[in-house]
């Protein structure tokens, strides 16, 4: 079981989120602390360590640290604007 830690940026994005896309959201991430790397994750190709799973049109970002068992999630943004900026 691993632990969750969202990050600022991650925190201002839920909270911009539309109400109808919530529940998926955030089922998808608590699901994440039980298998960090579920099918369909996939490992970004221009960053170091983090990793990004799909939500509709929605993307979370977030990276893995085996060593302390810890999850923590970076943005959850729209498609088209969560790689802008990395």
């Amino acid at each position: 079981m691993y632990n969750l830690y969202l990050e600022h940026r991650a925190e201002k994005d839920i909270r911009k989120l539309p109400s109808i896309h919530l529940p998926t959201i955030i089922s998808k991430i608590k699901n994440l602390s039980e298998n960090p790397k579920p099918k369909g994750c996939k490992k970004l190709v221009q960053s170091k360590d983090y990793w990004r799973i799909r939500v509709g049109n929605y993307r979370i970002i977030y990276d893995i640290v085996e060593s302390s068992k810890i999850i923590r999630i970076y943005k959850i943004q729209h498609r088209k604007d969560v790689y802008k900026g990395q």
